[in-house]
């Protein structure tokens, strides 16, 4: 690195003491920042989401074609190390929403490599330098940034409920027992929907902090105990984004290292402190405030585009879905196939128990319990249904169900009746089915009390 470029990177603020300006950093102190420079600065550019964020109210138009051709590129370097390194092809990245695939560890992995192959050349070559000031304060920043954009995109999916949405007619139904941890939780939080929000609304606040220079101490301190939640619940109820929630705690901790001896002398040591600030970038104070402002104009910009992804995923994936015709639980009272009535037995393969019509999901359950999810289409003006499946899902692994489809003719008579009349596997059915109100189930009924002379917690108080 020439001696010029030397001079700029190693630039030193004017208000900064002349004594400090000369004491060189610790050799460990150096190598540490040079790793986390090559780590962070990799992992962001490989997880397109940390820096599409900034796109604002374009990541709306941009983030699927981006992150697809993203995860196209990386595939085949993810191929090439895990059959050489790890004696294992790994399947390629998908848009599943797991941040956990074994593609993605592989990648870490890469990063983790080559983050630790650049700090060793670059110690090699640049060991006499003492400091990096400037270089420093820039990545600080661009780490503070990156944090912030991340707690406001995830913060504004809970706002507006769309991250754990309310559950489904078909979670209703469902044995408690057949819940996996991560359903758990989505469904707990899911259920009520204003602790979801400000669950969220702490998130968002957070961001925002960590977008204005004087209180981004306040909003990295904040993040991080909100991060560290995020992460216990992920790593005790296993929900597939342990990765990026590590990461994150680890940039918390990086936006909060220079702050660490003010914090623990106010915090633990009961000592006075200087005031905790940010390494301004410019010498200029104007310059600063200029930047300042620019920063605070940015959180506002990608705190509009994470409002916009999940409004707009509210409406087309969440609770503000309409609710689709012949919407509800309908419990089959009469099956008849071949004109013969079959007996409400649990032993019977044909014979349905419920068909359940959801703003995101559509099933008809077997007389086992089991649920057979399908695609319908209800046309109200020729009173038709169409049932097909199993569903294709991009973010759902491939279904074991045999092909279908189901189609009928529909009568209402009354609001809780309905009769379907069509054929199921090629043989002549006619089903009779009574409405189920869904408020009969404590979880949509059950309500907030002030006075409770004893604990609710299930049918076994009733």
């Amino acid at each position: 690195m020439s001696s010029t470029a030397t001079e700029v990177l190693d630039h030193e603020d004017d208000s900064t003491p002349a004594d400090h300006r000369r004491r060189p950093w610790k050799p460990w102190t150096r190598i540490a920042f040079r790793f986390c420079f090559a780590y962070f600065g990799l992992l962001c550019m490989l997880f397109a989401q940390l820096v599409l964020v900034f796109t604002g109210p374009l990541f709306v138009l941009l983030a699927a074609d981006t992150l697809g051709g993203q995860l196209d590129s990386i595939d085949d370097v993810v191929r090439t190390v895990s059959t050489t390194v790890f004696r294992t092809e790994v399947a390629p990245l998908r848009k599943s929403y797991s941040g956990d695939q074994a593609a993605i560890w592989v990648l870490v992995f890469c990063v983790l490599v080559t983050a630790v192959a650049i700090t060793a050349v670059w110690s090699i070559l640049d060991r006499r330098r003492p400091r990096y000031d400037r270089l420093y304060r820039w990545f600080l920043t661009a780490v503070r940034l990156c944090l912030g954009g991340q707690m406001l995109f995830y913060g504004m999916a809970k706002v507006i409920p769309l991250q754990m949405p309310r559950p489904t007619l078909v979670t209703l139904l469902t044995p408690y027992g057949d819940f996996g941890p991560t359903a758990v939780l989505w469904n707990q939080v899911g259920s009520v929907p204003v602790y979801e929000m400000l669950l969220g609304a702490a998130e968002v606040v957070a961001g925002l902090l960590l977008f204005i220079p004087r209180t981004a101490t306040a909003g990295a301190l904040l993040s991080l105990v909100s991060l560290l939640q995020v992460f216990v619940l992920n790593m005790t109820f296993d929900v597939p984004v342990k990765l990026l929630s590590f990461h994150l705690v680890l940039m918390c901790l990086v936006v909060l290292a220079p702050q660490a001896r003010r914090l623990a002398n106010i915090l633990v040591l009961e000592r006075p402190s200087a005031p905790a600030t940010q390494p301004p970038l410019f010498r200029g104070r104007r310059a600063n405030r200029i930047a300042a402002t620019i920063s605070a104009a940015l959180g506002l910009w990608v705190l509009a585009g994470g409002a916009l992804m999940a409004a707009q995923g509210y409406r087309q994936e969440g609770g503000g879905v309409p609710e689709p015709p012949l919407y509800g639980i309908w419990t089959v009272r009469e099956f008849t196939l071949d004109g013969q009535p079959l007996p409400p037995l649990t032993t019977d393969e044909t014979r349905w128990q419920r068909l359940v019509f959801d703003t995101r999901t559509t099933a008809f359950q077997k007389m086992d319990g089991s649920f057979v999810p399908a695609d319908a289409i209800v046309d109200p003006a020729t009173s038709t249904l169409t049932l097909t499946g199993p569903p294709h899902s991009d973010s759902a692994p491939p279904s074991r169900l045999p092909a279908y489809t189901y189609t009928f003719t529909f009568e209402q008579p009354e609001p809780d009746r309905l009769t379907l009349r069509g054929q199921v596997d090629g043989r002549p059915a006619t089903i009779s089915l009574q409405h189920l109100d869904p408020t009969t189930f404590p979880l949509r009924s059950r309500g907030f009390h002030w006075i409770q002379e004893y604990p609710y917690t299930g049918t076994l108080t009733r």
